[in-house]
């Protein structure tokens, strides 16, 4: 099974990421988050799969994480809301998220990203 590389292609993280791949030749699924974003089940699936505490998976740097006041919306919000709010706005979600067979990677640290792929 490919790996699965959620992204936004103008994320300079995502460039770096990219680059790792290429280098190391590794093939994915390739899927922009604000082009589609995942569904709010494939994001309860990656929420949990990666053992985050679900604001991780917020862009807490990206316009829309300020423009929506997630910074104090997140600490009353629920899971599900959360994850609602994910879903409606690819925007909202931190990237890259690298998806394997094994786990999910939230984040580019090319050092566990090198693990997770077996490099």
């Amino acid at each position: 099974m490919k790996p699965t590389l959620y992204h936004y292609t103008g994320c300079g993280t995502f460039k770096k990421a990219r680059a790792l791949l290429a280098k190391l030749g590794v093939e994915v699924e390739a899927i922009d988050l604000v082009e589609k974003p995942p569904t709010q089940k494939k994001l309860a699936e990656i929420h949990a799969r990666s053992g985050l505490p679900i604001r991780k998976l917020f862009n807490v740097s990206g316009q829309s994480y300020r423009a929506g006041g997630f910074k104090e919306k997140l600490e009353t919000m629920s899971e599900k809301e959360a994850i609602a709010a994910l879903a409606a706005d690819g925007k909202l979600i931190k990237r890259p998220i690298l998806v394997t067979e094994r786990e999910v990677l939230v984040g580019f640290d090319e050092a566990r990203w090198k693990a997770a792929l077996g490099a």
